[in-house]
């Protein structure tokens, strides 16, 4: 949603040069969200879901960051300036988003790496049950 507002932001301003990176990362947040909601993560195990995010996070922060500064401090207008707010905003979003996945993927890392971290903890929650 704030990736959206970012968008319709800089869609308004005479800083509407910065309007594809909210809308790129508008379109790859709905991806994740829908191919989580549709499972697509379970069908398609090649591919390390949290991996993804995390990468996503951590582009979308820097480019957010970036364009902000250059938003604010480049052009005069009101939707420049609100676009540059609401993309600190999203740096912070981002940045905390960043750190939470990270947390997983240092676990998975820990694990071995050979399945997800949900499937370790289950699989631990099972094997403690089963020595009772």
């Amino acid at each position: 949603v704030l990736s959206f507002i970012i968008f319709i932001c800089y869609t308004a301003s005479l800083a509407a040069s910065f309007m594809m990176a909210p809308l790129l990362e508008f379109l790859l947040a709905l991806f994740l969200f829908f191919a989580y909601a549709f499972k697509l993560n379970e069908k398609f195990k090649g591919l390390y879901w949290p991996l993804t995010d995390f990468l996503r996070c951590v582009t979308a922060a820097i480019i957010y960051f970036a364009i902000s500064i250059a938003a604010v401090s480049k052009y005069n207008d009101g939707a420049s300036k609100a676009g540059g707010v609401f993309g600190f905003v999203a740096t912070i979003v981002y940045a905390i988003d960043f750190y939470i996945t990270f947390n997983d993927l240092v676990a998975f890392l820990k694990q071995g790496g050979s399945d997800s971290p949900e499937e370790h903890k289950s699989e631990d929650e099972n094997s403690d049950s089963d020595s009772d």
